[in-house]
């Protein structure tokens, strides 16, 4: 099996990371914290005020190793890449196959059926599992179930692009009006989902996963970058300037197992309070220190599972 390299997360407000060799060593208030060599390494990621010295910065380049800057709360802010890697022929056909409407469709429908199943399951998951659901819960989430069976149906039968993304947007305008539910009840005032809010996020709920989605969102431009593709040209979601929409389509399998999922343990195991959590003056939602560590740790570990692929028959991360 190849190795999967870590990605180094660097939280701490005002963390320094320097080379030392072919060590990066991040030190807080000039004492060493941390020492990780740069073979185990496949991207670095600081967030807020953490900061990096230009001979580290350089080492990453020269080594393929992504610099990428979020804010403190996981939005994106820059990233320093070395040499572009990736066949300049693959990259065209990228371009050639982006123009050709059948194909874009196909992709965006395997990408979408993707979602849907995994999205689905998780309620099929907890209809199962979930002890405490009242009878009008488990009615309301059979029926978003059969709502998401038959949406992937209709899958190959909608060759227009448009069609397809109103698919998308309602499957999971209908999952985060059900997600709630999956929320034990004890824990349920603390952290329903209001509707989906971004930029910022109005409730607890809505800070995790748009946390955990940038960070998903960043391991699937590096995965695009690294195989030299181009980010910012994909297929379900709409071409915009600065927009990294092929990063965005191949998140969209991700989002509920990554996601939401995650979400969901971290809330009902108690590993997150609604303490962790504050609200400012403008309504944003905002995670302690603390907490986005704690999140950070529990992503990783998820990306570390092995699944039994059901077509290749073998164990895969």
């Amino acid at each position: 099996m190849a190795q999967i390299l870590n990605t180094l997360y660097v939280t701490q407000e005002g963390a320094y990371v320097r080379l030392e060799n072919d060590t990066l060593v991040i030190e807080i208030d000039g004492a060493k914290k941390l020492r990780v060599p740069l073979h185990h390494i496949g991207s670095v990621v600081c967030f807020g005020k953490a900061s990096m010295s230009l001979p580290s910065i350089h080492r990453c380049a020269d080594d393929g190793i992504s610099v990428v800057l979020l804010d403190r709360n996981g939005k994106f802010k820059a990233r320093v890449e070395g040499s572009v890697s990736g066949n300049i022929l693959l990259r065209k056909a990228h371009f050639s196959k982006a123009d050709d409407e059948a194909f874009a469709a196909k992709i965006a429908r395997n990408m979408l059926a993707g979602k849907i199943r995994n999205t689905r399951h998780l309620l099929v998951r907890a209809l199962r599992d979930n002890k405490e659901l009242t009878d009008t819960d488990t009615k309301n989430l059979k029926e978003t179930a059969t709502y998401f069976r038959h949406a992937v149906r209709k899958l190959p039968h909608t060759d227009n692009l448009d069609s397809l993304r109103g698919i998308e947007g309602d499957t999971a305008q209908r999952w985060f009006s059900s997600v709630s539910t999956l929320i034990r009840t004890d824990r349920r005032e603390d952290f329903a989902m209001n509707g989906r809010s971004r930029r910022p996020p109005l409730d607890r709920f809505n800070a995790l996963i748009s946390f955990l989605y940038a960070l998903i969102l960043n391991d699937c431009r590096t995965a695009i970058e690294t195989v030299g593709l181009d980010p910012q040209l994909g297929f379900l979601h709409a071409v915009r300037p600065g927009r990294a929409a092929l990063a965005l389509d191949l998140m969209e399998e991700f989002r509920s197992i990554w996601g939401d999922r995650l979400a969901l343990t971290l809330i009902n195991r108690g590993q997150i309070q609604a303490d962790d959590f504050t609200f400012s003056e403008g309504g944003a939602v905002l995670m302690s220190d603390n907490t986005r560590r704690t999140v950070i740790a529990a992503y990783q570990e998820r990306k570390q599972e092995e699944i039994q692929h059901p077509l290749l028959g073998n164990k895969i991360l």
